[in-house]
């Protein structure tokens, strides 16, 4: 079966961070793709904060133009329903049954996984990849990821990270402020934002 990771969120910009994961999700896991999944109506944020849907579309099609294995879509952007993660891995599998599908998430979502809608059907979908850095103990992650499992049978692992703070809202902020981003995004998405004025104060326009 092609094995294809799933990576979601905002992408309110997409960074260099986001890469580096998809990157060492193939790369550890033996992934064929990664698949960017950018939020639509996400159950989790206040969607009226969140910068157009077309344009974090644009800057994740930039942003992974020069890399084989990736890929966007826009399968929760053409939604009007609240955007679960369960729902669109049902939707995805269904479309393709013969994918083995990996979602990858951040250690820091972990503390709140069984929170989510139906955590459950997550894991009878995708095979769970959580990153975490490899100058940090993961123990406590580690521990919380084996609860995952017991719980809900899951199949999950750790990506292990080169550290690499970096943060959208952190990249916002620095854009509002008139400081370079430059080496956090990729250049074609660096170069969009500054053409376009995206998150700029009117007086700080040089990124």
């Amino acid at each position: 079966m092609k094995k294809i990771g799933i990576l979601g969120g905002t992408f309110d910009p997409v960074h260099n961070g986001h890469l580096l994961i998809a990157d060492n999700a193939m790369d550890e896991y033996g992934l064929d793709e990664v698949w960017f999944i950018p939020n639509g109506n996400s159950p989790h944020k206040n969607n009226q904060n969140i910068t157009d849907e077309s344009i974090r579309y644009e800057m994740l099609k930039l942003a992974t133009a020069d890399h084989n294995g990736f890929s966007v879509s826009d399968i929760e952007l053409n939604s009007d329903d609240i955007c679960y993660t369960y729902k669109t891995l049902e939707v995805l599998s269904k479309k393709f049954p013969d994918i083995q599908f990996y979602f990858l998430m951040g250690a820091d979502s972990l503390d709140y996984f069984m929170d989510w809608k139906n955590p459950q059907r997550i894991c009878e979908l995708a095979h769970i990849l959580v990153t975490v850095r490899d100058d940090l103990d993961d123990r406590e992650v580690t521990e919380k990821l084996e609860q995952i499992k017991k719980l809900y049978h899951a199949s999950a692992d750790l990506i292990k990270m080169t550290a690499f703070s970096v943060s959208s809202s952190d990249i916002r902020m620095r854009v509002k402020k008139g400081r370079s981003i430059r080496y956090l995004v990729p250049e074609t998405v660096r170069q969009y934002i500054s053409k376009t004025h995206l998150y700029m104060d009117e007086d700080h326009e040089t990124i």
